[in-house]
Order: structure tokens, then sequence, then C-alpha cells
């Protein structure tokens, strides 16, 4: 019997793991649907899909699995849409930063008897500084030696989530399993605030008195910290990213205010040593961290999660088994005025 995959969202990351589920075994079907119909079709040329639905109902209608590999502020729209079609026992992943928000919708959305898993794929190391983006950044590789957060919420069948474990290894990724609150505070500070800072630079400088004369002296320091612009979340996703989990947003905020008004300390106070050891202690800092993103050899200590971990079996191999089975708040620190 061969699994239907339903794969909705034909960007990056879905075209990705369309294509790292090309050769695997058993086979599977993978269908797509992006509301741009011309990506789906871009995704199905190069091999990342079988079959290209023309809308989300045909899609989904016949899927074992779907995956939402949808910017965030589609989720919700698409998960209502397609929650009353999901056959008995489909198992359905998202792929987005937040994922509290999405495990609350699941709840309220889906009817009984089909289960949601909240996935946030890390990429290979050796594509994180690649200037591609959308389907043109699609690679089968694009998590092999990264990681698969799982999210499991309470009374998830061991077989679908034995399903989450399988996909990380067809991926090539490790996995480990994390709580959701947890997962949202780590992506505000990873995901979420990096965006904020680049639009914030561009705020303070662009948009400021004097930009008609400094476009012109503007050089690689500035292009290195906006470029992201282009390259991130669109304005609404990233909005809705941020809004969805304001707590964790607000906090890391502040954290980085706090960082500035340090920086801006030892230069009011024309403190050289001090203001050069800061900036010694975050280049040191950031060598380190790349360092070991780049070798991707986390230990096993470091992937153990507090959640029981389910064994993982033939790559596959068990997924038509599903069928059959039925924090407290960070006060902000107080920040100098």
């Amino acid at each position: 019997m061969t699994l239907q995959i339903a794969i909705i969202g034909l960007g990056q990351i879905g075209a990705s793991i369309g294509l790292a589920l090309a050769e695997k075994q058993p086979p599977v079907k993978r269908v797509g649907h992006d509301k741009e119909f011309g990506l789906a079709r871009q995704a199905e040329k190069r091999g990342a899909l079988d079959k290209v639905s023309l809308n989300l109902h045909g899609a989904i209608d016949e899927a074992d699995i779907v995956i939402l590999a949808l910017p965030m502020d589609q989720v919700h729209p698409v998960l209502e849409v397609i929650a009353p079609d999901l056959r008995e026992n489909c198992v359905i992943f998202d792929t987005s930063p937040v994922k509290s928000s999405v495990l609350g919708w699941a709840k309220e959305l889906l009817p009984p008897n089909r289960h949601y898993i909240g996935l946030t794929p890390v990429l290979n190391g050796l594509y994180l500084q690649s200037e591609a983006t959308g389907i043109d950044a699609a690679r089968p590789d694009l998590f092999k030696n990264g990681l698969l957060a799982i999210v499991n919420p309470p009374g998830t069948p061991e077989a679908a989530l034995r399903l989450a474990t399988d996909l990380a290894a067809v991926l090539g990724a490790e996995h480990m399993f994390v709580d959701p609150v947890e997962v949202d505070s780590l992506m505000a500070a990873l995901h979420i605030l990096p965006q904020l800072m680049a639009a914030a630079l561009v705020q303070a400088t662009i948009r400021q008195p004097g930009w008609m004369d400094g476009r012109k002296l503007t050089g690689r320091p500035f292009a290195e910290q906006t470029h992201i612009i282009g390259r991130m979340d669109k304005p609404a996703a990233l909005a809705a990213s941020a809004l969805q989990t304001p707590d964790n947003t607000m906090r890391v905020l502040d954290n980085l205010i706090q960082a500035l008004y340090d920086l801006r300390d030892a230069v009011q106070e024309q403190q050289l040593e001090k203001l050069t050891s800061q900036l010694e202690e975050n280049y040191t800092a950031y060598l380190e961290w790349l360092g070991e993103r780049l070798q991707g050899q986390w230990t096993v200590q470091e992937l153990t999660s507090k959640t029981p971990m389910p064994s993982a079996g033939d790559v596959f191999g068990r997924m038509i088994g599903v069928r059959s089975k039925n924090q407290p708040k960070e006060k902000p620190k107080n920040l100098k005025r």
C-alpha cells in the first residue's frame, strides 16, 4: 500500500521535504499544493512532487500525512479549510516558527482522531549562508546533519510520533522532543528577533533625514546587515509570528535594547577598553557558535529531552500502522532611558 503525503506550501522547506522523499522506501505518493500555482508546477518539474493539486481539498482528501510548510499568517486559514476533509487518523505536521498558537488551533479545529505534531526543522550548516531563497533554495539534503525539533501534544499516539522521528531520519536529521513554550521562546530570539533587527536598522537609517546623501556612502557593513530584509519572512508572516508570541517577542526586544544601551554607555563614557572588551567577547562568542553550528555534532546529552522519545525503526516502514490506531512569564529588564 502506497502512503500519500500532501505538502501544502512549496517554498524552500516544502519543496526540500518533497525532494528528500523522492527515492525513499517504501514508496510514497507526494501530492503538492501552493496558492501560487507556478511554484507547484516548478516543484513538480524538479522532482519534489508526483502530482500537483489545483485546490486544497484535492491535495489532502486522500492524504495519510499532511505537511503544512506555510508562512505563519497562512497556517490558521489553511487549517480551518482542510480540517473537515482530513481522513481519519491523518497526521498533520507544520513547520511554522511559533508552536503554541498552532497547537491551540489544531485542538480547536481538528476532528477527533486527526493528530497534530509541530516540527521545527533546522537547516544543514552548509546552507546557512546561501543566497538562494524560496524554491530555488530547495535541496534534498537541506536538513542533513541538522535537527528536527518535535512538539508532541499530550495524548498523541506513539505511532504518530514515530512518523515524526522517521521523517527526521529521511531528512538526514537528528530529532529532539521539545515543549511548545520552550521552542517559542527560542524561536523568538533566533528567528523573529534577527528579522526585526534588520527592519529596525532600515527604520533607523533609510527612513531618517540625511538618507538622500547617506545612501551614496553605503558599504558592505550596511548591505550585510540589511540584506536579510529581502530573504526573510514576508512582512505579514513576520508580524503574525511576532504577535502570536508577544511575551517572548517583547522579552527578546528588551534584551536587544539593553545590549544596545550597554554599547551606548561605553561610547558615551569614552571607555575604549570597555567597548573593545564587549566587542571582542561578542566576536569570540560568534566564532564559537559558527564553528559548532557548521560541524553540527551535538552531544547525545544536548539532544536529550525530558519528553520520552519513542524508538525509531525502519524509515517509513511503520507509517501505515497509524491508520489502525485510534512556564511563568519573564519580567522584562528595567531598561535605561
